[in-house]
């Protein structure tokens, strides 16, 4: 599975992005689709997962209510809605694919390039 991340910037706080993630490979709708970040002099986190059919979804307690992930098994595609962005979300945002994983980033098989996200203040 090769996947190609995109839709980040720059927004001012309050605002929303939503992010994209192309996989290629026939295979995607059997992978859990996970979004995880990383900010400078920060380790990579967890920020949300979708199971392969897209009816669970498990969020981290900082983007919880603010975020919303989905995917589109048609297109081969998962989104991150980010709303009610703030400073503290400007890292870049990688997605990743995983059999079975849900929280921990050394669990996931398959990543993609990242997309920078910046949330001016």
């Amino acid at each position: 599975v090769q996947l190609q991340a995109s839709g980040g910037g720059l927004v001012q706080a309050g605002g929303f992005l939503r992010l994209s993630c192309a996989a290629s490979g026939r295979t995607f709708s059997s992978y859990r689709m996970g979004w995880f970040r990383q900010a400078p002099g920060k380790e990579r986190e967890f920020v949300a997962v979708v199971t392969w059919s897209g009816g669970s979804s498990y969020y981290a307690d900082s983007v919880k209510g603010r975020f919303t992930i989905s995917r589109d098994n048609a297109k081969n595609t998962v989104y991150l809605l980010m709303n009610s962005l703030i400073p503290e979300d400007t890292a870049v945002y990688y997605c990743a694919a995983s059999r079975s994983a849900t929280y921990y980033a050394n669990a996931y098989d398959y990543w993609g390039q990242g997309t920078e996200v910046t949330v001016s203040s």
